[in-house]
C-alpha cells in the first residue's frame, strides 16, 4: 500500500529529549516509562516503551528521540501514554530507539 505525501505529512514526528525514565513493572510486557521534553510548544509528554532489552532507565535520560506526537493518548495499565517513541526491531525483535545522529532543537519536525 502506498500513501501520498500529504497523508505522510499528517503524522507529526518530532524530536524530544528524555528527561526522566523509570521501570514499568505493571506493564504486561517489559517496558520503561519515559517523560520526553519536546520544547516550549509541545512540552513534556509521557510514553511507555518496550525497550528493556537494550536500555536501562537511568541511561536514557538526556537522549534525543523521535516520537509521533499527534496520536490520541493511550491507557497502558495505570499509565497514560501520550506519544509513540519510535524504534526499529533487531533480528531478535528487540527495539532500538530511532534518534537524530546530531543534536537538533527540541520539537524539530522530521522531514
Amino acid at each position: 500500500m502506498t500513501i501520498s505525501f500529504d497523508e505522510f505529512q499528517k503524522v507529526d514526528i518530532r524530536v524530544g529529549r528524555i528527561t526522566h525514565a523509570e521501570p514499568f513493572p505493571e506493564a504486561r510486557k517489559p517496558a520503561i516509562k519515559l517523560w520526553v521534553d519536546f520544547g516550549a510548544d509541545i512540552g513534556v509528554r509521557k510514553s511507555s516503551a518496550q525497550i528493556t532489552a537494550h536500555y536501562e532507565p537511568q541511561a536514557l535520560v538526556g537522549r534525543q528521540v523521535l516520537a509521533v506526537v499527534n496520536f490520541p493518548p493511550r491507557q497502558i495499565g495505570p499509565f497514560m501514554s501520550e506519544v509513540l517513541v519510535l524504534g526499529a526491531a533487531d533480528d531478535a525483535g528487540n527495539i532500538s530507539l530511532v534518534a537524530p545522529d546530531h543534536p537538533v532543537p527540541l520539537g524539530a519536525r522530521m522531514h
